[in-house]
């Protein structure tokens, strides 16, 4: 089932999304917050190369 790794990836996108927003608001960690969105982002991008890749491939 390809929907459990999709609301992960798409929660995690939505998260790096609102983590890049919010960056310039917290004083002090503006660089951290931004840093945590790139992770974020980077692995909802992840998630549907690796993840869902190999469980359709692998019949």
């Amino acid at each position: 089932m390809n929907v459990f790794p999709f609301l992960i990836a798409m929660a995690l996108f939505v998260l790096g999304l609102w983590l890049f927003g919010i960056a310039d608001a917290v004083a002090g960690f503006e660089a951290a917050v931004f840093f945590g969105g790139i992770v974020s982002v980077s692995l909802a991008l992840a998630i549907p190369m690796n993840v869902i890749g190999r469980r359709e491939s692998g019949n």
